[in-house]
């Protein structure tokens, strides 16, 4: 055989592998008007098993390498909304740490960390269910047994309230410190509403309503709970949001038992009920 035609043979035989097709395939339209530009080799998918199919379907999400999951994305143009909600939770979160001044022993603040607990607790959710009971065992009059079955249907209303809002938000106090035993019992766990703040506001409504004071009281009674949610700020547990979101809760607490008040009527049934033997004047 002459040199040209094994050449030619040979040629032939390159072009007939698999991997050397696409060199007979002719040029496209584009790239015969681009003048002869790069080609690219093309390769004609193979047939896959019908068994196959559901594997290959399955990971083409995790195999695609141009696309990446939403949280690794970078929004290039976000909404004036998103901006100024994020500008004000980090403005929240940096006033909130800067006013933890209670926070631990060592904070600048640490040595009235006692006291500040202790105006704490003037709030806290079990404090007020068992003094509002033992008030009511104690009290001999249907008018005072009537606003104090209603204050506790409207601490245990705050509690519960409070309690699902915070499973439900879970956010967590500018600095995470761990509940104490109280705030478990009271389920107080998470930030977001301050049930101290809520409660404050909600019973010292409660009384200024339903109690005859006089000014100076009064104005004692404000002051009372507006430092008890500024406590629990003071102290790490909540940012200065979560106690405005409390008090404002809280006085949507008083006006729903407002809408709602029982009967002086219903609260002695409710007694009866609850003591079985306790009579109104007993």
């Amino acid at each position: 055989m002459p040199p040209k035609a094994r050449s030619k043979a040979r040629e032939r035989n390159v072009l007939e592998r698999p991997e050397f097709m696409s060199l007979n395939q002719p040029l496209r339209a584009g790239q015969a008007e681009r003048g002869g530009s790069a080609r690219r080799p093309q390769f004609k998918p193979q047939q896959s098993l019908p068994g196959e199919e559901s594997t290959e379907s399955s990971g083409k999400d995790k195999k695609e390498p141009g696309k990446l999951p939403e949280e690794d994305c970078m929004q290039l143009n976000p909404s004036f909304k998103g901006i100024a909600i994020n500008s004000l939770l980090a403005i929240d979160i940096s006033l909130s740490k800067r006013m933890g001044v209670c926070a631990k022993t060592y904070s600048s603040w640490g040595g009235c960390r006692s006291i500040v607990n202790l105006l704490a607790l003037t709030g806290h959710g079990i404090t007020w269910i068992i003094g509002t009971i033992v008030c009511l065992t104690r009290s001999n009059t249907l008018a005072g047994q009537e606003v104090l079955v209603n204050l506790l249907l409207a601490l245990l209303l705050d509690v519960m309230t409070v309690a699902g809002l915070q499973r439900l938000v879970k956010r967590k106090g500018p600095w995470e410190m761990p509940p104490g035993f109280l705030d478990c019992v009271a389920m107080d766990i998470y930030s977001f509403p301050a049930a101290h703040a809520s409660r404050a506001a909600m019973v010292s409504k409660f009384l200024l309503s339903h109690l005859v004071l006089a000014v100076p009281l009064r104005i004692l009674l404000v002051l009372w709970a507006f430092l008890v949610g500024l406590s629990r700020v003071l102290l790490g547990r909540h940012h200065l949001t979560d106690m405005v979101c409390g008090f404002a809760l809280g006085l949507l607490h008083f006006s729903l038992m407002e809408t709602v008040w029982l009967s002086s009527n219903t609260c002695q049934t409710l007694i009866s009920i609850s003591t079985l033997s306790w009579g109104p004047f007993s």
